[in-house]
């Protein structure tokens, strides 16, 4: 059963990708280095762009710290970005505008720290402002040019000019800083008005209408669902929705389903999109749900998975009307309706040798061998198999075996499996997989694999554990499996798993795990004693406890036999 899992790329993937988008030819960059001492002294010299902002600096009695030895960002607007700024506080001058008000927008323009455009990835920046808000960074083209954009509001004209004390960034605009919750800037939003009276009814609004002075508290993240996504569903106005989920009579329950569904749409902590993106699930307020998250082409997908070999199809986040910053978080706009989905503790027979970045090597996926390989200790060929670093640097590999005709591989499932090394002193400690999603619940574990002894003398003793929970039995890749009936074999804890009755192909149950979050999970096997090259590992079997634990057997073409 394949799992066709699509990783979640890091937060630079959607900046390349919109680089190379119809259109984006290129991106308007100017970098410059001055002999200028410092900040002030930069915007000093160029007047005829900053007078208005060098006075700014000096009313809000920032020109001195500016004037001196520091490491800082900052973002200097334009004279012309000056006066439209001015023209909206109603404001002749500089001198006439509210001192509280410029001392909030310089503090919002500097960062306490040097950060260059290629930190400039799509969402947050990694460094708070001095006002407290994070600035959020995007790409906008025109005319075929593609240029930087902060908050949405100004663009970035010249970057990256290196001064004595820091970083120069133009922009075009003033940055204005966000001034109302979550809970209020939907709440003015009519396209959002079903929701908003959801959150209102389940209590959440008055959470996410809260500004937290503990800032490791302050911070959520909202998916928000519009009345046209809802409309889609068949949720035309709230009332529907709420007799749709709510069966308590009270949506303030925990256990009401309408409570459920507003809290699986908020997670904990400030998460951009390229927050988002980084991890592939994300802890929302219903406990022990996850959302899982996928990017696909320049698609941000929520709970797109596959379970059962049946692909459910995610959510998109709309773009344009994500990244919305508030002073308590931020949030995204859910382009369709989406809800827990409970579901029963399910098999997954997991074919550790599908993974993404050998199928998309066609010529070698179901064909031939390939060996990803580790360079540096920093290397990571394959997102969801990662070891530790072997102090013989040629052993840092995995090798994707196949053959339909090798008495390695000729009965594996599919015909292919991974050669993995493992043990000290000089190959990988340890390896670590990540698997596709699984549904919580009570699992039996079975690591299915090749036996192969490298020499006469080869060991291979294995300890395996699960999300940091060490299995109950260890495992041995140079064991065959011992003989007996299916029920004598599961006693002990073996089974065969293959139609191919050789003791060659062995499954050992190492323990028992319990899932409390659906999502996918972390599987270590590290080596205890022995080392050697050729550990065949197969499959990985997550049984529910209660279900048949040696049916289904396996044929090499992937064919399910329950026999």
């Amino acid at each position: 059963m394949k799992r066709n899992i699509v990783l979640a790329l890091g937060s630079v993937a959607i900046i390349a990708l919109l680089m190379s988008a119809p259109g984006c030819r290129k991106i308007k960059i100017e970098e410059s280095t001055t002999g200028d001492v410092n900040i002030v002294g930069y915007l000093d010299k160029n007047l005829d762009s900053f007078s208005l902002f060098r006075q700014i600096l000096e009313r809000t009695g920032n020109a001195a710290f500016l004037n001196a030895y520091g490491a800082y960002t900052c973002f200097a607007p334009t004279n012309s970005g000056v006066k439209t700024y001015l023209a909206g506080l109603g404001a002749a001058s500089v001198d006439a505008a509210d001192l509280n008000t410029l001392k909030d927008m310089v503090r919002l323009h500097l960062l306490s720290d040097t950060v260059y455009t290629n930190s400039f990835t799509d969402g947050k920046l990694p460094v708070i402002t001095m006002y407290g808000q994070y600035l959020v960074t995007s790409v906008t083209n025109k005319n075929g040019v593609s240029s930087y954009l902060i908050n949405r509001q100004g663009t970035v004209l010249r970057s990256n000019v290196r001064v004595g004390n820091g970083i120069i960034h133009v922009i075009d605009n003033v940055l204005k800083p966000a001034v109302k919750t979550i809970a209020q800037q939907l709440e003015e939003n009519p396209d959002y008005s079903i929701f908003v009276q959801a959150l209102k009814e389940t209590g959440f609004y008055t959470k996410l209408n809260t500004v937290d002075s503990d800032t490791s508290k302050r911070w959520m993240t909202v998916f928000a669902e519009s009345n046209r996504a809802l409309a889609d569903s068949g949720f035309v106005t709230y009332a529907a929705l709420k007799a749709k989920y709510s069966k308590t009579s009270s949506p303030t329950n925990a256990n009401d389903s309408l409570h459920i569904y507003v809290a699986y749409h908020i997670s904990q902590g400030l998460k951009f999109l390229g927050d988002i993106i980084s991890t592939p699930t994300h802890e929302t307020l219903q406990p022990q749900e996850v959302v899982s998250i996928k990017l696909i082409d320049q698609q941000v997908l929520l709970n797109q998975d596959e379970f059962n070999g049946v692909l459910e199809k995610g959510v998109v986040l709309n773009r344009d009307k994500s990244d919305i910053a508030a002073t308590n978080g931020v949030w995204h706009d859910a382009a369709a309706h989406f809800m827990v989905k409970f579901r029963k503790p399910t098999a997954l027979y997991w074919d550790v040798s599908s993974f993404d970045e050998i199928k998309k090597l066609p010529a070698y996926y179901k064909k031939a061998n390939y060996t990803f390989s580790r360079a540096t200790e920093a290397d990571q060929p394959i997102k969801d198999h990662y070891w530790g670093w072997g102090p013989l640097a040629s052993t840092n590999f995995l090798q994707y075996t196949y053959s339909a005709a090798s008495s390695i591989t000729n009965y594996a499932y599919n015909a292919d499996i991974n050669m993995v090394p493992l043990g000290l002193p000089n190959r990988p400690p340890w390896w670590e997989m990540r698997t596709p999603p699984i549904v919580k619940g009570k699992y039996k574990v079975w690591v299915c694999y090749r036996q192969q002894k490298q020499s006469s003398s080869s060991n291979m003793l294995c300890q395996v554990s699960v999300n940091g929970t060490i299995m109950q039995r260890t495992m041995n890749f140079t064991d065959t499996r011992p003989a007996g009936t299916d029920s004598e074999l599961e006693a002990i804890g073996w089974k065969r798993y293959t139609e191919n009755t050789s003791s060659l192909w062995a499954a050992r149950q190492v323990g028992v795990i319990e899932f409390t979050t659906t999502k996918q999970q972390i599987i270590r096997i590290t080596a205890l004693s022995g080392t050697q090259n050729n550990n065949n590992l197969d499959m990985i079997h997550f049984i529910p406890i209660d279900q048949d634990q040696v049916l289904p057997r396996f044929r090499p073409d992937g064919t399910m036999i329950y026999q």
